[in-house]
Formats: structure tokens, C-alpha cells, sequence
């Protein structure tokens, strides 16, 4: 595959432009073995609610991709719009062209200004993860009834408001409401199907973005894997949805000024990824 027609290379996918042939002008996702992590005690951990690839995990591409198949395929038979066109081989499929939910910088002459280059939508059926690190004052495991954080995705992804969103012009009032029930929506949909298989999703990322064949409808982009996805097990909920056996999860720590929090019934990848297959 030329290199000159990479269009992307992301944490654990590249993207390329398809210049001829049946699917010409459309893309080939490639999704790859890179893993996302942390180095703990000088061991590699995986966690995909990391931003920093720390290895590969072979085979983990060709996973990948036949998951997210699966998870577009069901999407499209429940009516909602995705960047999916079909899957090729073991680890590629074919999408339409899309753009990022991004902006242009508007002083670029200025030192330190940069574009908004993309934009990531965390849903959370439970709070852990940074949820817990930046509002400590909430119960770990807590339902928040998948609420939908936007992120600046880039070498550090930064939280951003609804109403700065608005204000800066990325997007409108009304594109922004429509994007979070989008996003809820399609959370819903993943989460019950790790629910009838008896798994528990603690929460998610996805992509928008503008198909380009089209009238720039926003439309869900990118991925649905396990690099997008924290599950774990034992999931019990009182009537509320708040889990109950939070204390034998959740672990936390606050060492140096910084706090931690590890959920030890969360799924490893490998141990859920072939139930989809």
C-alpha cells in the first residue's frame, strides 16, 4: 500500500486514500496492532481509555476490525448513518470520506495557535476513569446516564464545553445537541448488546463527522472497538444504576498531587472482543 496515500495514522489505525478501482475516492481503514497503556512498575499495561501507545498485541487488528464490523453493520440495520461501506480482508474496511468536527485556527500568524483538529465524544455510564479523577467528590462506579463529555483530540486531548463549542463557531447550538443524542443513542445500542452477554460497558469515545458525498450530514466516523470501550463484569445496580460493589472494584490512590483509580473486574479486550466474531 503506497504511503503517499496515507491520509491519517492515528494511535491504532491508518487511513488511506484509495485512488482507483471499485472503491476509488472512498478510504481503506487499516486498523492495527498498536495498543494504548501505561507502564506500571516497569510493566506494559493495555487500557484503551489511554491516550499513549505503549506496544502492539499481535492479531489485535484483525480483531478489531471484525468487531467494528460487526458494530456498523448492526447500526446500519437500526436506521443510523455511518462513514461504513464494507470490510476487505482481515483488518481493513472500507469507508466514505469524512470530516473531522474541526476549525481552522484564526490567528495562525500568532505563536502557540493551532487548529481544532478533531473532536472526540466520551459517553460514561459509570464514573471512573478521569470522570473520577477531575470530580473526586463522586461515588466511583456512579450511574451518570451516559453523559457525553466533548474532547479537542490530539497529542493531548483537552475537555471542551458545549457552550465554548457554540461560541468559537465549531459548531451550532443545534448541531451540538444533536451530535450528544446521537452519541447516546448509539451508546445505548452498545450497551445493551454487552448487556445480553452478561458484560457491563463503563464507558466509551467516539467520532463524528461530515460525510463529504453528501450534504455534510454528521454522521458517526472512525471506529467501534475494543480501543474505544472499557467493560467489566459483576456489574451490580441498585434502583437507581448506581453499582453497589463499587468498594471491591474500584481502587484509588493520590500519590504527589495526583489521583488514580483502577476498576479490577474491568474486561481485558481478549476476553470479549470474540463474543462479537
Amino acid at each position: 500500500m503506497a504511503e503517499q496515500n496515507l491520509v491519517y495514522r492515528g494511535k491504532s489505525k491508518d487511513v488511506f486514500k484509495i485512488p482507483g478501482g471499485t472503491y476509488k475516492g472512498r478510504y481503506r481503514l487499516v486498523f492495527t496492532d498498536r495498543a494504548t497503556g501505561y507502564i506500571e512498575n516497569g510493566k506494559t499495561v493495555f487500557d484503551p481509555g489511554r491516550d499513549e501507545v505503549v506496544g502492539e498485541i499481535p492479531g489485535k487488528g484483525a480483531i478489531a476490525c471484525r468487531f467494528a464490523t460487526h458494530f456498523f453493520k448492526l447500526l446500519q440495520s437500526r436506521g443510523i448513518a455511518t462513514h461504513y461501506v464494507d470490510t476487505v480482508s482481515d483488518n481493513e474496511m472500507i469507508v466514505e470520506p469524512a470530516r473531522p468536527l474541526s476549525l481552522k485556527a484564526a490567528a495562525p500568524e500568532l505563536a502557540g495557535a493551532e487548529p481544532l483538529a478533531n473532536l472526540e465524544f466520551t459517553w460514561r455510564n459509570n464514573a471512573t476513569g478521569s470522570f473520577w479523577r477531575r470530580y473526586p467528590f463522586v461515588r466511583p462506579c456512579r450511574n451518570t446516564n451516559r453523559l457525553v463529555e466533548i474532547w479537542t483530540k490530539g497529542d493531548s486531548d483537552i475537555l471542551i464545553t458545549k457552550e465554548a463549542l457554540e461560541e468559537t463557531g465549531a459548531l451550532t447550538k443545534k448541531e451540538i445537541s444533536d451530535s450528544v443524542k446521537l452519541v447516546q443513542k448509539i451508546a445505548k445500542i452498545v450497551s445493551e448488546e454487552f448487556a445480553a452477554r452478561g458484560l457491563h460497558v463503563i464507558d466509551g469515545k467516539f467520532e463524528l463527522g461530515r460525510l463529504k458525498r453528501t450534504d455534510g450530514k454528521i454522521v458517526l466516523i472512525d471506529e467501534i472497538s475494543p480501543d474505544v470501550l472499557r467493560v467489566c463484569r459483576g456489574y451490580r445496580p441498585d434502583k437507581d444504576g448506581h453499582c453497589t460493589i463499587y468498594r471491591q472494584c474500584a481502587t484509588t490512590s493520590f500519590t504527589g498531587g495526583r489521583r488514580a483509580i483502577k476498576n479490577k473486574k474491568q474486561v481485558p479486550a481478549s476476553d470479549f472482543i470474540d463474543i462479537f466474531l
